[in-house]
Parts: C-alpha cells; structure tokens; sequence
C-alpha cells in the first residue's frame, strides 16, 4: 500500500501512472471485444473506449500538478508562519506561539479555499534552543483520478527555523577613528565651531575639531586652548566620534537583553585607522564592554588616527573575525560585524605639511611650510599622496567569504562647499578619485563618473554590507545613536530555515 502523501516521489508516481493506464487499457480492451462479433460495431464507440486511458493519464497529471502546486503553497505558508513565530520565541509562552501559528497558517489555507490545517500537536518549539519545528498534512480532491477509485491526495509538509537571536554569536564592533569623524555633530555645534576664535581674534571657519595644533591658541571663554578639539570639549560640542561610541554601547545594551545569561552572544571592539586595532577582545561580559567604551581613550574622541586605510585596516578586521560556524555551538558562533563609517579612504597629511597651514587661493592650495614658503596644490589633486575616494567594496569581500555577516552604517559625510579641503577631495568628482586605478575599485553601472566622491560614498558602503537591508545612512545624532542597534535588530529579526 502506498501512503497518500508518498504520491509525490517521482519513483513512486510513474508506476502508479503506469498501472491505472495498463487497468484501463485491459478494461477498454474486454469492453471491445463483446462488439467483435458484431461486424457492423460501432467505430466511434470503439475508438471512445480505447482512448479513455489515454484520457485519465493527461488527467492524472492534471490532478498531479494540482496536487504539487496545493503542496508548494503549504509549504510556503508554512514557512512564513514559523520565521514569524520565531521572532518572538524569546517573549511568548510555547501554548502563545503555537497558537499563533495555528491561527495564521489556518486562515492562509482558508483563505486560498484549499482547506489545509495545521493542529498545535504537531508544532514542537524549544525556547532554550530557540527553534520551531512543524509538520502539516492537507487533503486536495481529485477530478479524473476518481475514475480510478481515487478521491483524495494527502500531501504532507515539514518546516524548522532557528533565529540568529536565539544561537551562539559573536558580534564585532568597528569604529572609524578618522580625523574626518572629529566633525561637529550637530548644526549648532558646527556654527560654535566655526566662531571659536584664537587669541587673535581670527575665527576658526572649521567644523573638525582636530588634535593638531593649528592656528591656536583658541579661546574659549577666559581660557586658551591648544588644538580646536581642546576648545570644542571646553564649549561642550558633542562630535560624531562621541556619538559613534554611544551607537556601540546601544547595540551592548541590546546584547544585554538578548543574552541576559552572558552565555551565547560575545562581543568585541575595534577601531578602524591605518590598520585594524582589537579595543576589546569578544567577551561575554557586556559590562566589561560598557566600561571599555566609557574609559578606553583609543575608543573616544579623545584620540584620532591621521590615516583612513580602508584597505589594510578591512584586511586585518577580517583575520580578527575569522571564519564563521552555524550558531549551534560555543565552538561554532555565527559572526556578524557592525561597522561606523563616513566610508573616506584619505590620510590627514593632505591637509597639513611639516605641521604648516593652508589656505585656498583660487584653484590653488597654498600650504606654508614652517618657513613660510608657500608650496602649490592644484584643489583636484595632491601630488605624492593617494587620493581621497569612496572606499572599495571589494575590501568587504573576505570577511563575507568567511560566512561573516557585514552591517555598515554609514554616518553621512556633509557637504562643505565653504571648505578648500572638501572642494579638493570628497566634493570632487569620481572621475578622479583613483577609484579604479589607485583603489582597485569599479564604479556601479548606471553611475555616471561626474559623480561626487561624497555622492558615490553611499554605493559603496551599501555594497560592502552583506545585504541592503544591513545597511544604514544617518546624518543626525539620534540617527546615529540608533543605526547600529537598528541593524543590530535586523539581524537578531532574521531567521535561517533549517528544513
């Protein structure tokens, strides 16, 4: 005896078909031969009896196909009812989530007047392993298989999800610690920056509140500062460095309530400069990680790396992270690495020579070296120094290779049409960034060449994220505070099918 819902195994099909045809052909064949005697028989009578095999074979695989498309949609609902119970594995009791299942799996086959059902017996959930698994039978009528004695076809499918949320992870913190990131991170705090002004008297026109000694002394209030981030602490502007630590520890708090134990999810902070810095290695302890974000100067603002190498400092995150497992084990943690970004590959070193200064002087950049001769720089390119474009996605490529999963949010980078700097490198255009012949990269199809660096910088970051989804633009503050741990959520909200 064949089991109903054994139907749809192709070795198991084709003798079935075969039979019927064979019993039909046998019966249209004893039929006939009760009119052989009658010469004068019937042609057409005959000819209707000797084809109606052939008849409940085109039908069989009628009803077959049918069969099959009823199953495909059983399985699709049913997928989409366990990825949307999962989510929420964490906060329902089972008896909740098994219900919710059932009613919405029930009302989908209702809906599509199908009539299939899914009972609460049949769905086993584990919350300590966060897994859900559930196996449905439907019933779908036949039409010409009736003349074969058959009514109904079972069909049967099986479905089990596990959520990232739920298994061993390691997440890794990157953060750009670029001058570039030194940027005022509000409109207000970059109109404060820009009329600090030094003993002077000559304001500062800068909204980066740089390390360097440039310009100063720099007064604020009755007290002079040495450098324009010494003065930006002391007029209490908040910059984007400052804001990126905050984004990191939003996303610890989350792991927190995600893993309240301290026993599935680890994580890890990095800086980004010249190279890839390990901050913090993975741990467990997300306290020890909200200590290291408050305390760690090399995580602050309080300190900058002149250098933006995305290329060697994305390499050597990548041998930090390693190879990714499928989550069920200590031994084997999916990985996932959040990184903040403006996304510029440039080196301070354009800016300043032999500690000088610059000024713009029509196309031109004036840069005094410490004996005050002036040394010429056309604006779209600094001679002897790479030059600043987009970074590669390519970059991004290993970590993925290794199973990792990449999200980048990107803390946008303004556009300062008031600033020689800008105008000669981001404000340029990618026609002559050096995106392909220095960098290696290839600019997107159907991007034209006389695109802004700045412009470009959004593509290319998106296309170093593992999925459009794990990536995220914010240009404000509370944008930002809450970009990592909105792709964090992302990520904990994305399920694997296990069936």
């Amino acid at each position: 005896m064949i089991a109903p819902d054994e139907y749809f195994r192709s070795d198991v099909l084709s003798p079935l078909l075969t039979g019927m045809l064979r019993r039909f052909r046998s019966a249209a064949a004893r039929t006939a031969s009760l009119f052989g005697a009658d010469r004068s028989g019937n042609f057409a009578l005959t000819f209707a009896l000797v084809s109606v095999p052939t008849l409940i074979g085109v039908g069989a695989s009628i009803d077959y196909v049918h069969a099959y498309n009823i199953r495909d949609r059983m399985q699709d609902d049913l997928d989409a009812a366990l990825i949307a119970a999962v989510r929420e594995v964490d906060t329902l009791t089972e008896a909740n989530i098994k219900e919710r299942v059932k009613v919405w799996f029930n009302a989908q086959g209702k809906s599509a007047g199908i009539g299939y059902t899914i009972d609460t017996d049949t769905i086993a959930i584990s919350k300590s392993n966060r897994t859900i698994q559930a196996t449905v039978q439907g019933v779908v009528p036949t039409t010409m298989m009736k003349i074969a004695g058959i009514d109904n076809v079972n069909v049967k499918v099986a479905a089990a999800v596990a959520g990232p949320a739920t298994s061993y992870l390691e997440v890794y913190i990157a953060l750009d610690k670029s001058a570039s990131m030194l940027l005022a991170a509000t409109s207000a705090g970059q109109t404060t920056m820009m009329n600090i002004k030094n003993t002077s008297g000559s304001a500062s026109n800068c909204v980066f509140a740089c390390h360097e000694v440039e310009g100063g002394p720099w007064k604020v209030g009755s007290s002079s500062y040495s450098t324009l981030y010494s003065a930006a602490k002391a007029a209490s502007v908040s910059l984007r460095a400052d804001v990126a630590v905050t984004a990191a520890q939003e996303v610890v708090d989350l792991i927190k309530a995600a893993d309240p134990t301290g026993s599935r999810i680890k994580v890890g902070l990095y800086t980004l400069g010249e190279t890839a810095t390990q901050e913090l290695a993975p741990t467990y302890s997300a306290s020890d990680a909200i200590t290291a974000l408050k305390t760690d100067k090399d995580l602050t603002s309080a300190t900058s790396i002149a250098y933006s190498y995305f290329d060697k400092s994305l390499a050597a995150l990548s041998k930090y992270v390693g190879s990714a497992g499928d989550g069920s084990s200590k031994d084997s943690p999916l990985k996932l690495v959040l990184i903040l970004t403006d996304g510029v590959q440039s080196q301070r070193s354009w800016v300043t020579t032999n500690n000088g200064t610059a000024t713009q002087n029509g196309t031109w950049i004036c840069v005094k070296s410490k004996n005050d001769k002036c040394v010429k720089y056309n604006t779209a390119y600094f001679p002897d120094q790479p030059k600043v474009s987009p970074l590669n996605p390519n970059w991004c490529k290993s970590m993925k290779t290794n199973s990792a999963t990449v999200g980048v949010l990107y803390t946008e980078y303004l556009a300062i049409d008031t600033d020689w700097g800008y105008n000669g490198t981001v404000g340029e255009t990618m026609a002559t960034s050096g995106f392909k012949s220095i960098w290696g990269g290839t600019i997107k199809t159907g991007v034209a060449t006389s695109t802004t660096r700045r412009d470009y910088i959004p593509y290319a970051l998106s296309d170093c994220a593992s999925s459009s989804d794990l990536f995220l633009a914010a240009n404000d503050p509370d944008e930002i505070e809450a970009g990592l741990a909105t792709i964090f959520q992302q990520y904990l909200g994305s399920v694997r099918l296990t069936r």
